[in-house]
């Protein structure tokens, strides 16, 4: 097993995780450095979640039929459009921006930003398949059999990305908040 897979790995990797046992969550906010930066940047991860968190949840609600069509099909056509850009645009900010920043920080770290990147390629094959899911369940609004097939396929997509997805954000945050705390950056 690969234990730096995105789509197999526990957590992060020991040699890895040495950043978040050093400067460890519960101590974050308190910390001298726990500025506007780290916040924003939090904030973006709190979206993601909550927008998955939304769109799933609106999902089950349609397979159990609690909610009409076309009124599901706006939300996530709205939600899944806004979650879809908003996640590709941070991580090209952050592949592209932060991290060569951060990395230049913390040489120790280099390992920890190559991670990163590659679940960034992995999250882009998985958000392409959830782009497929959600313009599946769409084409078939006005066709209910078709309609509940796309939506219980979507919805076991969603649960699979929901995992990887917050596997990615947590590690994430584990590397990249304590580099900040430790060095102060802000951007």
């Amino acid at each position: 097993m690969n234990t730096f897979d995105l789509r197999t790995r526990p957590g992060l990797p020991p040699a890895l995780a040495a950043l978040v046992k050093e400067i460890p969550r519960n101590t974050w906010r308190g910390h001298p450095h726990f500025g506007s930066m780290v916040k924003f940047w939090m904030e973006r991860h709190m979206m993601f979640r909550d927008l998955m968190a939304r769109i799933t949840r609106d999902t089950q609600i349609l397979l159990d039929g609690n909610t009409d069509a076309q009124s599901y099909g706006a939300r996530l056509s709205r939600m899944g459009g806004l979650f879809l850009g908003e996640l590709h645009s941070h991580h090209g900010v952050e592949d592209h921006h932060y991290f060569p920043q951060l990395q230049a920080l913390d040489q120790a770290v280099e390992g920890a930003f190559e991670l990163l990147e590659a679940d960034h390629h992995v999250m882009d094959a998985l958000l392409a398949e959830f782009a497929d899911g959600a313009n599946g369940v769409l084409q078939q609004l006005g066709a209910p059999d078709e309609l509940r097939a796309a939506t219980e396929r979507f919805h076991t997509d969603l649960t699979k990305l929901s995992g990887f997805l917050e596997r990615h954000l947590t590690d994430e945050e584990d590397i990249v908040v304590p580099v900040i705390l430790k060095s102060g950056f802000e951007g």
